[in-house]
Order: structure tokens, then C-alpha cells, then sequence
């Protein structure tokens, strides 16, 4: 479930303020584009462990399998590297038809 949108350093105080209630929080960062990519290299995520998320890492098209990944993570406490590109089955599964790749890093909000 998403709630909205936000600028980036919103997205960071939204996930501070998720942590300090006492959820568990990832943050899905965009480390590497090439060709047509959705959202630019630093755009963000942040996941709660109900799934509610903020941010954006690809205008809608990779954020599905992005929460379920965040979440993976957030059950083992250890980041990850996921990448999607038109070669790769996986980005068509999850709606990433624009031509290009894109490289998302997940960690898990620690205190």
C-alpha cells in the first residue's frame, strides 16, 4: 500500500520517524541507471514492515517486487542488490519495459 510521493529528504524523514516509533524500515535506494530508466540515480524508497512505503525508485513499474524484497530484508537484517533490465525476465514480470536497467540497493534502517 502506498501512501504518496515525497522529495527525498522527506522520504529519509518519513523512515526516521517510521524507525522511532518502533517499526522495522528499509530504505531501497537507486545506486545505477543506463539507457531509459525511470527515476534518476538517488531516488528512494522507505518500506515499513506492514508494506506501506513511501518514495519512488521507478515511477510504479519495479516497486511491487521492491517492497517484497524490503521486506525480505527486513527478516534478515541483510542488504541487497537487486537488478532489473529488458534482458532480464524478471523486469518484464514486474512492468520494466523502458528499455534500460536499473540497479536498487536495500538496507535496513538500524538505529
Amino acid at each position: 500500500m502506498s501512501e504518496q510521493t515525497l522529495g527525498h529528504d522527506q522520504v529519509l524523514e518519513q523512515a526516521a520517524l517510521w524507525h522511532a516509533a518502533g517499526h522495522g524500515v528499509a530504505l531501497a535506494t537507486v545506486i545505477e541507471t543506463w539507457g531509459s530508466a525511470p527515476r534518476p540515480v538517488g531516488s528512494q524508497l522507505a518500506i515499513r514492515d506492514d508494506s506501506t512505503f513511501v518514495g519512488s525508485v521507478s515511477g510504479g513499474c519495479i516497486e511491487g517486487d521492491v517492497v517484497t524484497r524490503a521486506l525480505d530484508t527486513l527478516e534478515t537484517g541483510k542488504p541487497e542488490v537487486l537488478e532489473y533490465g529488458v534482458s532480464d525476465a524478471k523486469a518484464w514480470e514486474v512492468g520494466l519495459a523502458c528499455g534500460g536497467r536499473i540497479r536498487v540497493y536495500i538496507e535496513p534502517v538500524k538505529a
